[in-house]
């Protein structure tokens, strides 16, 4: 197995940061942590700003609904605690039936869901420098994926809290980075798995052996 030149978290067997341990290894990134960058994190939290709000609706919604709500159910929950009524949803063409469902179940709670499509913009991916011979079923229109547009369109609306619902890789990054308002993802793609992305990792040994292969990982 491939060793890291710079160990970090998953190197380590101790996981004592949230543990009373004190056992830390050489390597471990919380000793490491100059004390004035953590009090800078620290001071987001215990401020009265925004990431203090979202910090303590994350922690209630833990804390009080552990191992009871499903996400679906925790996200709603989340968004009250922020203050949130209007919700923005990125969603994947492919994922249209379960943006509808989730939209339906954010009404019922008292939200008012704005939905965008990953296909807005109606743009060829040509049009945007990706080689028709890239494209999916090359030969003829096929639109790109917008999640630029998607966030702009959400900003513009003034959605307080906007959902993930099966975005792209990069696209979802895409996405993140030009939010106005909090991302959150409630459905992670992936086509194979049924979207079930963690399913690579626990068969990695078994069924799945192929995402172990450094030749063919490297070459992707």
């Amino acid at each position: 197995m491939t060793k890291p030149a710079e160990p970090t978290c998953s190197e380590c067997g101790q996981l004592d940061c949230h543990q009373p341990k004190h056992n830390r290894p050489e390597f471990c990134l919380t000793d490491a942590t100059p004390p004035e960058v953590l009090d800078t994190a620290l001071a987001q939290y215990r401020e009265d700003g925004p990431d203090a709000v979202l910090a303590r609706a994350a922690a209630e919604v833990e804390g009080t609904y552990y191992g009871k709500l499903t996400r679906v159910e925790e996200t709603l929950a989340f968004a009250r605690r922020i203050g949130a009524t209007r919700i923005g949803i990125a969603t994947c063409v492919g994922l249209i039936e379960e943006a509808r469902l989730f939209a339906t179940i954010l009404r019922r709670g008292g939200f008012t869901p704005q939905t965008v499509l990953c296909k807005i913009g109606a743009t060829d991916k040509c049009d945007i420098g990706v080689p028709d011979a890239q494209k999916v079923r090359p030969g003829g229109y096929e639109a790109c994926c917008n999640p630029v547009l998607q966030a702009l369109t959400l900003n513009g609306k003034k959605t307080e809290l906007n959902v993930i619902i099966g975005l792209c890789v990069g696209h979802d990054a895409l996405f993140c980075k030009h939010s106005d308002a909090p991302v959150t993802t409630l459905i992670t793609k992936d086509r194979v798995l049924g979207h079930n992305p963690a399913a690579a990792l626990y068969t990695a040994r078994s069924y799945s052996k192929r995402v172990m292969d450094e030749e063919r990982l490297k070459g992707l």
